[in-house]
């Protein structure tokens, strides 16, 4: 498992009984997490001590049980790149930052590429990737079919200092954005994918992960250059594994670039002074797959 465990102003101090207790900066958040299925002692003091605690109703959905009046939005960080932060209705904060650890590596390769690099961002969110391959020196085109989410993405990047630095922010429907950028034959040499697992679409259209991954990236591996740099590719549905996301890129990525590396795994988040008969105890936050080059 790959983990994000270079944090200062995030913390995952401890998880239990399907709850996560965690520090962003100097807020204290509990929250649910259908991942952690273990029922360990709540020893930590701050159990009793947060700041809000995220509640799900029985008839679907949630509300914040607020403890301490917290403020409209705060900033945290991480190295040199600012998020905006908010308690959301549905017991998101606008980040995962177990995606600290694809942010690190792809910074790290879009850096020592030697040339220009123009990533694709699809299904973008609040533009964590984004920022981070700005910051690198690349050329990012952000798309999400949600307005609000690439507005707190622009701003994202404006904290980080990335505001005049070249870039694009499409809002539109990943999938036909990308369909007209091959056909005008625009071209790029990174894509990052972060689709969500299920949703519907303006005209009632279902969306199901699982049935529709492999030919969107056969689709989307159709914007990629002649000399690709990688294709990354982020799953929390629990039915693609990564060994199932490994071979999806071989598939459709492997016979056209040869010299490809293709790897798959686990990322997750350290709970922080947390242990289990001396072992570091380990929350698993869902899974990359990726295809580099170089």
């Amino acid at each position: 498992m790959r983990l994000a465990d270079r944090w200062k102003d995030y913390e995952l101090l401890d998880a239990s009984s399907g709850e996560r207790l965690e520090r962003w900066g100097d807020v204290i958040l509990i929250r649910p997490d259908p991942q952690i299925i273990w029922k360990t002692p709540k020893k930590h003091p701050m159990w009793n001590k947060a700041d809000a605690r995220y509640v799900r109703s029985q008839t679907g959905g949630g509300h914040w049980d607020v403890r301490r009046k917290l403020p409209d939005s705060w900033q945290i960080g991480y190295d040199d790149l600012r998020f905006n932060i908010k308690p959301m209705g549905f017991k998101h904060t606008g980040l995962f930052p177990e995606q600290a650890v694809n942010w690190d590596w792809m910074r790290e390769k879009v850096a020592n590429a030697g040339r220009e690099i123009r990533v694709l961002n699809l299904f973008a969110y609040t533009g964590g990737a984004t920022a981070a391959c700005l910051s690198a020196g690349a050329y990012v085109c952000h798309v999400d079919a949600s307005k609000g989410m690439t507005q707190w993405a622009k701003e994202n990047a404006a904290s980080s200092g990335l505001a005049d630095v070249p870039q694009r922010w499409i809002v539109d429907d990943c999938g036909k954005f990308t369909a007209r950028e091959r056909r005008r034959n625009s071209l790029y040499d990174a894509i990052i994918m972060d689709p969500p697992s299920y949703g519907r679409g303006p005209n009632g259209e279902v969306w199901h992960l699982e049935e529709q991954i492999y030919d969107l990236v056969g689709s989307v591996a159709e914007v990629l250059t002649d000399n690709p740099l990688f294709f990354l590719i982020n799953s929390y549905t629990t039915g693609l594994s990564p060994s199932v996301m490994k071979y999806i890129l071989t598939a459709q990525l492997g016979s056209r670039w040869k010299d490809a590396v293709i790897e798959a795994d686990e990322i997750g988040l350290p709970v922080s002074g947390a242990s289990r008969d001396g072992r570091e105890q380990v929350l698993p936050c869902g899974a990359t797959a990726i295809f580099s080059r170089g």
